[in-house]
């Protein structure tokens, strides 16, 4: 016996749009680029854990042998963009939290990057990416009235989830964020950056601090984008889309 997500699609129609959407935005990434538009995969890594580990290194007839046992020293998170034009990991934010104000300060402090540009977003529709303060940056941006916004909980663009996420959907806006389906995480091209971050440093390392954990993390960054970096081949296609997108 496996374990397996069996999923369950209650809104066929709506699961196919956004993956076809995403889809779609990863296939015409380069020409958006080239139009003043900055498409970036992000997501967060959490509980990265500082394992201090008893290593004996590989050498000639032998393997890399590791103890089974190991000292925590605790862990932070990861904020991670790639942006799919590039291959390129950008403005990564090192935390020791993943709050609604985390996520913010990191989608603002990375939208500096690009000035003049727009950025759309590729992300999952967990509560922080969906959040009233992400709404209001936005609306800030675009110079919208707070007072049109109405009240989280009761009316108008806050009302609900589904409400802030149709407005940070709106491809008109300089932000915009395009949703991944519920149990598709496969579908946001950070994960596979993950797994290639978990494969070359995290599994194979031994950090004595978190402050160690971080500082190998970004030199690790700095020599992905430096060495090995370049767009990943997106073979899955959906069905393309002809209309409905506005820039």
């Amino acid at each position: 016996m496996e374990y397996w997500l069996i999923e369950e699609i209650k809104n066929p129609e709506e699961y196919n749009k956004a993956i076809e959407k995403i889809c779609w935005l990863y296939a015409i990434a380069k020409e958006l680029k080239e139009m003043g538009i900055t498409l970036i995969s992000t997501d967060e890594k959490t509980s990265i854990q500082a394992l201090e580990r008893k290593i004996l290194p590989m050498k000639k007839g032998y393997s890399e042998k590791q103890d089974s046992e190991y000292i925590r020293h605790g862990t932070c998170c990861l904020i991670a963009n790639l942006e799919i034009a590039t291959g390129k990991i950008i403005n990564p934010s090192l935390t020791q939290t993943r709050t609604e104000l985390d996520f913010l300060e990191h989608i603002s402090e990375t939208v500096k990057i690009f000035p003049g540009e727009k950025c759309i977003f590729v992300t999952d529709n967990l509560n922080t990416h969906l959040s009233e303060s992400l709404v209001r940056y936005v609306a800030e941006l675009e110079n919208i009235d707070e007072k049109s916004l109405g009240k989280k909980g009761f009316k108008g663009i806050l009302k609900n989830k589904e409400s802030r996420k149709e407005f940070l959907e709106d491809t008109s806006h300089s932000v915009s964020f395009a949703y991944t389906p519920k149990h598709t995480s496969w579908m946001n091209q950070i994960e596979i950056w993950f797994g290639i971050l978990v494969r070359k440093l995290l599994k194979r390392n031994s950090f004595c601090s978190v402050d160690e954990l971080k500082l190998k993390i970004s030199n690790f960054i700095e020599y992905f984008n430096n060495i090995m970096a370049k767009p990943f081949k997106w073979t899955y296609k959906g069905i393309p889309l002809t209309s409905g997108i506005t820039w």
